[in-house]
């Protein structure tokens, strides 16, 4: 089952194009990464998702259920963990979780408060006043109200965004968990090392647009390729190899590089050419590409 169709959103806010066209897919079960620079219209979309805005045109459903025509049934689907910090200071933590399963109409979720409280570590805040909580617990306490009634598909909206390694680890341990129990999770972040851990496929968005949109696997084997680091004791780079510099970082002696490959076999090639040339090696290191190297190319070039 598709757990939301994403069909030729767009979204105007008078002479800004927030979205332009945006279509996606994502499947029941999987761990989706929405990636992009700010301004990229990634809140906008999530706000749409969650109903809490209207397109221009174009249509979104969860699970089948239209965001707009079918809205009680679209949002009952849905657990959604904003980036803004927003509660109500006159009530405990379990009274905010109560509250928040009253408006899905599960009157008697204690059980379920208490389990989710257990694995984002506030069943001993449980009944501390929201306002005499730190900006980490608080956090927390929106994370559990989003997973409150259970919701199939989850989005988390910058989750960790200026909260301490605890808290990083207390919720990917939990997120994971349900992940792998069938709920889809859709995650923005500007951690990319999160995503990368995380996520399986990955939609990249820029100016409005879907830039990118790939598996994380095929999109460093088929965007970045790999850096290979040389640090020469003796001799220069042969001019026939300095079309792989990539982003020359060169040090007091002029004698380091960075080439990128794409391929373990290239590798020695190079090194031969670099014996025939008669310059001497004095360190060399292998380095696979990584998710930020991916996001600036696509961001710089504007599309893959």
């Amino acid at each position: 089952m598709t757990a939301i169709q994403i069909t030729n959103v767009e979204k105007r806010y008078k002479s800004l194009q927030a979205l332009g066209g945006v279509s996606l897919t994502i499947e029941e079960g999987e761990f989706f990464g929405l990636l992009g620079p700010n301004g990229a219209g990634k809140t906008t979309l999530i706000s749409i998702i969650a109903g809490l805005i209207r397109p221009d045109a174009g249509k979104v459903t969860i699970h089948g259920h239209d965001v707009t025509g079918d809205f009680r049934a679209a949002r009952k689907k849905l657990g959604v963990v904003p980036q803004e910090l927003v509660f109500d200071p006159f009530f405990t933590v379990r009274e905010t979780l109560r509250l928040q399963s009253g408006y899905f109409g599960l009157p008697n979720n204690d059980a379920w408060i208490d389990e989710v409280m257990h694995n984002l570590d506030l069943t001993n805040k449980a009944d501390t006043n929201m306002r005499a909580l730190s900006g980490g617990m608080k956090r927390r306490v929106l994370v559990a109200q989003a997973l409150v009634h259970k919701p199939p598909v989850i989005v988390l909206d910058e989750p960790t965004a200026g909260v301490d390694v605890e808290l990083r680890q207390t919720l990917w341990q939990f997120i994971t968990r349900l992940n792998r129990e069938g709920h889809t999770v859709v995650l923005t972040t500007h951690y990319l090392e999160e995503a990368q851990a995380m996520c399986k496929r990955v939609a990249m968005l820029k100016l409005g647009k879907v830039v990118a949109l790939d598996s994380m696997a095929a999109l460093i084997r088929r965007i970045s390729g790999s850096q290979l680091v040389l640090n020469l004791r003796e001799g220069e780079l042969p001019a026939d190899l300095r079309h792989l510099v990539s982003h020359p970082e060169l040090s007091d002696e002029g004698r380091k590089y960075s080439l990128r490959i794409n391929d373990y076999a290239e590798v020695e090639p190079i090194l031969a050419r670099l014996r025939e040339s008669g310059a001497q090696l004095d360190e060399m290191q292998l380095q696979q590409a990584d998710l930020e190297d991916i996001f600036l190319q696509i961001m710089d070039k504007g599309s893959v």
